[in-house]
């Protein structure tokens, strides 16, 4: 299996069907790929859309959870029910256009192997998203940076493509999908930058604000600004086992 596109999603009802479609449409006949969606606890039809989609396509599994836990912990149990040599992940909004997947995913398929490494969307111009939501997110990618150096000037965008072998080395944490280049280039691993499309959200309405993620995205920054403190890589010169 070469890809793993894994899409949290939580009551994206409106947006299931034709997401998958361009998903289908941007990889179908040019990768060995599966689709996995995860339903974070999704109150609205979310479920049966993705249930009624799954009889005509085999390669689209569901993860379910019980309640919402959240993006990062659905984006991670995405990640370990999946069979692909490289994640790409998307929002389920519709926001992220699938049709710049096979970019990022050439990208990632000429680095090194056994390599660790992050191929990240950057949303240049952000359609859809008004003057206020954009302001919060230069100055939240301006402090991030400063504290980070994380090579990304737009960490927030939900199209990324990283190798699962480098994903299950991640510390697992609430809220840790926006730190992923960090994390990445914490183990020695390579980050590129693409500008990919932004489009308005397909149906429906966000279910974050800056209010319920700002306190705590000041608090995972420092934690993670700890973890790279703390990390020590070795340059192995020799090994001597039998």
């Amino acid at each position: 299996m070469d890809i793993s596109v894994v899409v949290p999603a939580k009551n994206e009802q409106d947006n299931i069907e034709p997401l998958i479609r361009e998903i289908n449409q941007a990889l179908s006949g040019n990768y060995e790929y599966e689709i996995i969606y995860v339903d974070d606890g999704s109150e609205d039809e979310t479920l049966q859309r993705l249930l009624q989609m799954q009889k005509s396509q085999d390669n689209l599994h569901i993860v379910r959870h019980k309640s919402s836990v959240g993006q990062s912990t659905a984006v991670f149990n995405g990640v370990k029910h999946s069979n692909g040599s490289l994640i790409a992940t998307l929002d389920a909004d519709g926001q992220n256009d699938p049709a710049d997947l096979p970019k990022l995913i050439e990208i990632a398929m000429a680095q090194p192997q056994y390599s660790h490494f992050c191929i990240a969307g950057y949303r240049k111009n952000r359609v859809g998203d008004n003057s206020w939501k954009r302001w919060q997110s230069k100055i939240a990618n301006k402090i991030r940076q400063a504290f980070l150096n994380d090579d990304t000037p737009d960490t927030g965008c939900g199209i990324k493509v990283i190798p699962k072998a480098t994903y299950t080395l991640l510390p697992y944490f609430d809220h840790m999908h926006r730190f992923l280049p960090a994390l990445i280039k914490r183990l020695g691993g390579h980050i590129e930058v693409v500008e990919v499309n932004h489009r308005e959200r397909l149906s429906g309405s966000s279910n974050y604000s800056f209010r319920n993620r700002a306190f705590v995205g000041l608090v995972d920054l420092f934690g993670v600004f700890w973890l790279t403190r703390r990390c020590k890589r070795a340059d192995i010169i020799e090994t001597n086992h039998e």
